[in-house]
């Protein structure tokens, strides 16, 4: 198994910096969409950490014997994405109450199945390069 776990979770830092960069590049373009660019910048920190936790759960469950493990991470780091997630735009919602930005939210939905893919495409990688998978 390769030693640097870091080497497959390069396509999701490199989505994490585009999201950011665009976003605050393209602040008119956003702006004329009608997407707020704190919403899309915080959904996107969010999801960027989140999927990086999920990531390194996932991927320490492939180092065990156990072939549970690697299922019980899989669902276990779902949850944790998937609550994670619903929490932080319940806070929005409640905090934001009329003026929520539909639109912003929708771009964060986007956002959540991108990394998810690739999340799941760098595991794959590590499985594939994993010995008697």
């Amino acid at each position: 198994m390769n030693k640097n776990p870091l080497q497959h979770i390069r396509p999701l830092l490199f989505i994490f910096v585009f999201i950011t960069a665009f976003c605050i590049t393209g602040k008119k373009w956003l702006a004329e969409q009608g997407i707020h660019q704190q919403v899309v910048l915080i959904g996107n920190l969010v999801l960027f950490a989140v999927s990086l936790a999920a990531y390194f759960v996932n991927h320490r469950s492939l180092k065990s014997s156990n072939p549970q493990a690697s299922v019980r991470a899989m669902y276990g780091s779902f949850m944790i994405k998937f609550f994670v997630v619903a929490i932080a735009a319940f806070i929005y919602i409640m905090t934001a109450k009329k003026s929520v930005n539909k639109p912003g939210l929708i771009v964060c939905a986007g956002l959540y199945i991108v990394y998810t893919v690739f999340e799941t495409r760098a595991l794959m990688q590590l499985l594939k390069q994993k010995k008697n998978a």
